[in-house]
């Protein structure tokens, strides 16, 4: 008698662990369909443009400090590619030294110009109309700071301009750069050779606006991928989401 009254309280409680196991499980379902934890448009925009702000701010940080552009493999910039003529005649003239202090302060400009650059890149972002953000989220990696780049970049480059040429001045690049292109444009009009100047201006610009937003892309696609990189709900609610 006890044994059959311990089987059937076995089958009992077998029976009401899977009760439990399906509602369990129905529950589950029910509060993770995309109904429980569906973005509206303003929380897509919102987070987007919170995770490119964060971006711009880390991409800010990182860049604008010493070494911030010389020390990054990836952002470095080198001597002009127009005027490699200009470094390999050069170091065949000696000047080792004047072509590595100016290929230095080349990103020592980009560095300062950097600094000086959080206010413009974050109206860009906090501006910036975006209609298919649903789109943008699932896009994968890199797709939100394209989107940027896209709608901004003739915009970042018109008010960046300045910015760089302050940074040149205050680096004194051209003290660095004349001795270098005088050298070289001598030697060119003797030979008959192409005279250059490239305007470096332009290419510091390109080159740091370009370098910005490969730090920018890092940290976008680290918000994407990596859980703790989300440090607000909202880019918690946004970036988690799989609806």
């Amino acid at each position: 008698m006890i044994k059959i009254i311990i089987v059937l309280s076995s089958v009992f409680l077998i029976a009401s662990c899977d009760v439990a196991n399906e509602v369990l499980t129905q529950f589950e379902t029910v509060a993770t369909t995309p109904q429980a934890n569906q973005l509206t448009n303003d929380e897509v925009i919102g987070g987007l443009k919170e995770a490119l702000t964060k971006g711009i701010e880390k991409a800010v940080d990182v860049t604008s400090i010493v070494d911030g552009f010389n020390n990054n493999l990836e952002i470095k910039l080198p001597f002009p590619e127009d005027a490699v003529k200009v470094k390999e005649k050069a170091l065949e003239l000696g000047l080792d030294k004047q072509v590595n202090e100016f290929e230095l302060n080349l990103n020592r400009a980009a560095e300062n110009a950097s600094k000086m650059a959080l206010p413009i890149f974050k109206d860009a972002i906090l501006n910036m109309s975006i209609q298919d953000g649903f789109q943008i989220l699932k896009g994968g990696n890199g797709a939100a700071t394209s989107f940027l780049k896209n709608a901004t970049s003739k915009q970042l480059y018109d008010a960046f301009l300045p910015k760089v040429k302050e940074a040149i001045d205050q680096v004194k690049l051209t003290s660095y750069w004349n001795p270098i292109i005088t050298k070289y444009n001598g030697v060119m009009k003797l030979t008959g050779g192409q005279q250059l100047n490239p305007d470096l201006n332009d290419y510091v610009t390109q080159k740091a606006i370009s370098g910005l937003f490969i730090m920018v892309e890092k940290e976008e696609n680290n918000i994407r991928q990596n859980p703790t990189a989300r440090v607000t709900d909202l880019l918690k609610k946004v970036f988690g989401y799989n609806g």
